[in-house]
């Protein structure tokens, strides 16, 4: 589902992201662990098409992210750490915009924004101005919107700051479901604990480099993984 093949990304003459190789097959949460700066973020932005690189190919379900992006760009949901909303609209105004964008159908939209708003306890709030939200409604506003039109990856940046736990829990559940039915998540975390309970594989990025990956319980062996991450950034 997602394919990274040598990607390189360099600012000036810093190298954030250095030939970088992985994997995400369909069916698979994928962990995507390092220290603030390795190059987590600007990977993620590098895969859905945000930001150019200087090297190397991405691929999302075989669509070339350079060279054919609308269509690569359709099958993902990318959903950042600090996701900008538009304030002024109405929640359920915005998630009919982004249905637009991804042309779903009117009664899909709203069998799948009733499914996800009610388990993520937003749908009453859907008639109010995102900007009277507190940060945890931004935040299920915009899981919400990344699910909707049932995206093929999905890439998340520490989805479940700010959410309560029995958002998290739904949310948990979801991402589950989607896996289940061949979509494949690529997650971004520093709360390890959680990313070891639900994922079932994990890439490790240092100082622009991949340091380890594959299947969560090969890679961290008789470890768990804050043991195994404090082992690798010590090397």
């Amino acid at each position: 589902m997602l394919k990274i093949k040598n990607l390189t990304k360099k600012y000036g003459e810093k190298i954030a992201v250095n030939d970088l190789s992985l994997d995400v097959e369909a069916g698979q949460i994928c962990a995507f662990i390092g220290h603030n700066g390795a190059g987590k973020t600007t990977t993620l932005k590098a895969i859905a098409g945000i930001i150019d690189f200087d090297g190397g190919e991405i691929y999302i379900d075989g669509i070339n992210i350079k060279t054919n992006s609308i269509e690569a760009k359709k099958k993902i949901a990318y959903l950042p750490d600090n996701p900008d909303l538009y304030e002024h609209l109405k929640g359920i105004d915005y998630l009919n915009f982004i249905a637009d964008i991804f042309d779903v159908s009117e009664e899909e939209r709203k069998a799948e924004i009733e499914n996800y708003a009610k388990r993520l306890e937003i749908y009453n709030d859907l008639g109010a101005p995102i900007s009277s939200y507190s940060h945890g409604m931004k935040q299920k506003l915009a899981l919400v919107s990344a699910l909707i039109h049932k995206p093929k990856l999905i890439l998340l940046d520490e989805p479940f700051v700010g959410l309560d736990p029995v958002s998290s829990h739904a949310f948990k559940e979801i991402m589950n479901e989607f896996v289940k039915n061949g979509s494949a998540i690529f997650y971004s975390t520093h709360v390890l604990e959680v990313a070891e309970k639900i994922c079932t594989h994990v890439a490790i990025i240092k100082q622009g480099k991949l340091v380890a990956s594959g299947e969560m319980q090969k890679v961290r062996g008789t470890k768990n993984l804050e043991s195994l991450f404090l082992e690798l950034e010590n090397e």
